[in-house]
């Protein structure tokens, strides 16, 4: 005879909460800027194993953050293959819904080329927006700013947004045109009876000189470039300095990309050298060499920022060091991490000057108050006309956000 054997019923735990929740609690762990382990090699994408994912998704299970407190009680009473088997789903859920793309090693890829068999996953673009925009959502949410408009200057020009005011019509002017200024200029030039009496439909008598257009705000585009120091300081001195740093270039992707589609962001990483990276891949960089090649940043990003043609051209550079490393002709780095290093301070003062002549504005944001990177910034800001700003990991959205909209709002002249 078939034995049938009962269990409690324990409900979907795998469908009591939303993987968006599940990825604001994984944040951390997906953007590890190597700060649990600051030696991993420089630039390891693609690095995360299935397993460490589950281990990640157990310790927020356990936080109590996801599961209400009927779920919370029935997770906490599953037994410890019904918690595997729980994951299990998770994962799946994940890969279902385009959060994760995840597949096995071949035979002899593994770690130093044995096939360990260990499954690698790597995080999706979907995930990437997300995760940008829910930090663009946290830095502006104590700012009290939930609708960001475009980008407004001093400038007024006709036919791009009303503000309330005309102008006179001149050549060239979008014909946005002011009904009530114009009849004004009209009847006040001809008084209020200007049909001849006994004749219907009577033409007004307007004349060049009567056209007023709406004045209307001139909205700018620009390009930015992030130059973001990786060198291994970011996550050195009992502080991870490049993961809040990683969040803010999300965010300020994210808020150029929904907000002001004109524009453009791209991002530079500078250490003993610099590269170009797609935003994108981004959260999966963790920081690497030792030194701070800021002249190698900045040409990069002079480089990139020659081929647009929008109305302002800016570099926001995040770091924590002072230049300590300089690219040769011959191609050698000269690095030198003891003070300010004249031939390295004069090389980088030079592409700042560039950076000046190209009409390209430099804000600094430090991570840190050293002495020597507070001489070389003040010397960068003074320059070209940019601004310095001394913060903390906690409070570099804040003021990077806002400069950046409050900038855009002010700078074109």
């Amino acid at each position: 005879m078939k034995r049938i054997r009962y269990t409690k019923f324990t409900g979907d735990l795998a469908s009591s909460f939303g993987l968006e929740d599940l990825m604001q609690a994984l944040s951390d762990f997906l953007l590890d800027s190597g700060y649990q382990d600051p030696y991993a090699q420089f630039n390891e994408l693609n690095d995360q194993t299935i397993e460490n994912l589950r281990d990640a998704i157990k310790q927020a299970l356990e936080s109590g953050d996801l599961f209400d407190e009927e779920s919370q009680q029935k997770y906490n009473e599953s037994s410890a293959d019904q918690v595997e088997e729980l994951v299990d789903q998770i994962v799946q859920k994940m890969q279902e819904q385009n959060f994760i793309n995840a597949e096995e090693p071949q035979e002899g890829q593994g770690q130093q080329g044995e096939g360990n068999g260990d499954a690698r996953f790597e995080v999706t673009d979907k995930s990437m927006d997300f995760l940008g925009y829910k930090a663009l959502r946290e830095l502006l949410g104590p700012l009290g700013r939930s609708n960001i408009g475009r980008h407004d200057t001093r400038h007024e020009a006709a036919g791009v947004e009303t503000n309330g005011s005309s102008k006179l019509y001149e050549f060239g002017d979008t014909l946005s045109l002011d009904i009530t200024a114009t009849l004004s200029s009209v009847f006040a030039r001809e008084g209020i009876s200007t049909a001849v009496e006994g004749e219907e439909n009577s033409p007004l008598n307007i004349e060049y000189s009567d056209i007023q257009v709406h004045q209307s705000d001139y909205q700018s585009s620009c390009a930015t470039v992030v130059l973001l120091d990786c060198s291994h300081s970011m996550i050195l001195y009992g502080e991870d300095r490049f993961t809040p740093a990683k969040r803010v270039a999300m965010a300020l992707g994210h808020l150029i990309r929904t907000q002001f589609p004109g524009d453009t962001l791209n991002l530079v990483l500078f250490h003993d050298t610099a590269e170009e990276i797609p935003l994108s891949q981004l959260p999966r960089v963790k920081v690497g060499p030792h030194y701070t090649n800021t002249r190698e940043g900045l040409r990069l990003a002079q480089r990139i920022l020659a081929r647009q043609t929008k109305d302002m051209k800016q570099i926001v550079m995040i770091t924590d060091g002072k230049p300590s490393a300089l690219t040769l002709p011959d191609g050698r780095i000269y690095k030198n991490a003891f003070g300010l290093d004249p031939l390295v301070i004069a090389e980088t003062l030079e592409e700042v000057s560039r950076c000046k002549r190209s009409n390209i504005m430099i804000n600094t944001f430090m991570l840190a108050s050293d002495h020597s990177l507070v001489q070389f910034v003040q010397q960068v800001s003074a320059m070209c006309r940019g601004k310095a700003y001394f913060t903390t990991p906690q409070t570099l959205g804040n003021y990077l956000l806002m400069d950046f909209m409050s900038r855009r709002m002010k700078t074109v002249h």
